[in-house]
């Protein structure tokens, strides 16, 4: 049986070689890159005739032996949080952070492997993209703080108008008490004169 090593080599080549399997009809129409298997009855791809894209078959394949491997022969191990990392074994094992993990989380992984001193496949180099990563959460909070200052800031524009609108009113109804009691004045004025007058009429008759 081979060793490990060679059949990394061997898978090496074998990739090399590999072609890019991609959909038939992608280039006449809008269809995805993604691999499809050719079923049409004249489908020249189908029948792999020469001159056309390549089928996926077995052969293509890498050795079983290295097949959860990685290009350093360590076992490929995925991980979402701090308590999967715990359980890597660093002599044997190979850590893949998953797609789905954020970018705060990131970083505590990241952190954490290097305690550990844990070989992460998927990040080549790791103190700049640490330092990538801290300067946009930094930009993201500077950005949020900024947000939340000119909202706070429209908040207390529209509580101006408000108070504005509230002092216009006020001294609306003021003016307008003010004339009601200057013409309830001029009416009782009128009034008393009108009864003065009424008295010295009924004397002189």
């Amino acid at each position: 049986m081979k060793d490990a090593k060679e059949m990394l080599k061997h898978r090496k080549m074998l990739k090399i070689k590999k072609p890019s399997f991609i959909r038939q009809n992608t280039l006449k129409k809008r269809l995805d890159i993604k691999w499809r298997k050719p079923k049409g009855l004249h489908s020249k791809m189908r029948r792999s005739l020469k001159g056309h894209k390549r089928i996926v078959r077995e052969g293509y394949k890498s050795p079983v032996l290295v097949k959860s491997l990685d290009r350093t022969g360590l076992k490929i191990v995925f991980v979402g949080n701090i308590k999967e990392l715990g359980r890597v074994d660093k002599d044997t094992e190979s850590v893949v952070i998953r797609k789905t993990v954020g970018l705060r989380k990131k970083i505590e992984l990241l952190k954490k492997a290097k305690e550990l001193s844990l070989i992460i496949s998927n990040i080549k180099n790791i103190p700049f993209f640490l330092a990538e990563a801290e300067k946009r959460l930094k930009e993201r909070k500077e950005n949020k703080e900024k947000k939340l200052k000119q909202q706070k800031e429209k908040e207390k524009e529209k509580e101006k108008k408000g108070e504005k609108k509230e002092k216009g009113k006020e001294a609306e109804k003021k003016k307008e008490e003010s004339d009601t009691e200057l013409a309830e004045r001029i009416e009782k004025e009128e009034s008393e004169q009108k009864k003065e007058k009424d008295k010295v009429l009924t004397k002189k008759q």
